[in-house]
């Protein structure tokens, strides 16, 4: 059964890891995709032809989340290519992690601005077409890092955890125009990144979550696919922690 059929989603920062994740299972459950990359052109249009080949719509758009004239005019391009808006994945990321001693102001900024900002930025900016239609789901990816914090990632953290507090708000404003804001908070997920770590210490990471194992970055996109979906109707304004265990 495809939960999505015939939905058009907007995922930022898909061209790679749990973005690209979320883009093939949503593509695989009839969901029309649109979805950004900020410099990977070369991985973002080979997603593009792989989204479309399973029979959907789908399309890669140079944006910067970060900029709120560069959120508006996507969500104008993505209305006239796609005809409507029905789920937006707010998955943009950065980390510029150090010590809070060492850490430079404007990796703080930076990291607010990509993390937390362009959150602010997109959801504002579909927030118009959702109240027209009287519907629509917002997926914000936060952390289990903004939930319990992290020594070194104070920046990270702090971005995190301010999209929480965005989504909690959100989910109240909007609720009675059928509009959902819930937020996935990931664990240890295992992606291209993780991959350029020392095994020891992928190994520590693993040793210490309940499951015994890292996350993939289709756990997190099952996780959207519940949250975008009607099986997730009478949710909003929560906090779904993806992580194995970790937090228990």
């Amino acid at each position: 059964m495809k939960l999505l059929e015939g939905k058009n989603v907007i995922i930022t920062g898909a061209s790679r890891g749990i973005g690209t994740g979320i883009a093939q299972v949503f593509a695989d459950h009839g969901a029309n995709v649109a979805f950004t990359y900020s410099s990977s052109e070369a991985p973002a249009l080979a997603l593009e032809k792989e989204l479309s080949a399973k029979g959907i719509t789908a399309k890669a758009y140079k944006s910067n989340a970060a900029s709120f004239s560069e959120s508006e005019e996507l969500v104008k391009q993505v209305l006239e290519d796609f005809g409507g808006i029905d789920v937006l994945i707010n998955n943009a990321g950065i980390t510029k992690d150090n010590l809070l001693m060492r850490m430079q102001e404007e990796d703080f900024d930076k990291v607010i601005e990509i993390n937390l900002k362009s959150v602010f930025n997109m959801t504002k900016a579909v927030q118009r077409t959702m109240l027209k239609q009287r519907s629509g789901s917002i997926i914000n990816m936060s952390s289990v890092v903004g939930v319990k914090g992290n020594a070194g990632q104070a920046n990270y953290a702090a971005s995190k955890a301010g999209m929480i507090g965005f989504t909690k708000s959100i989910a109240l404003e909007l609720g009675s125009r059928n509009i959902r804001c819930n937020a996935i908070a990931p664990g240890f997920i295992e992606t291209e990144m993780t991959a350029k770590l020392d095994d020891k210490v992928v190994q520590g990471w693993r040793d210490g979550i309940p499951l015994k194992r890292g996350g993939a970055p289709e756990d997190i996109a099952n996780a959207c696919l519940f949250f975008a979906s009607d099986l997730s109707n009478y949710v909003t304004g929560q906090v779904l922690n993806v992580d194995g265990g970790m937090l228990t």
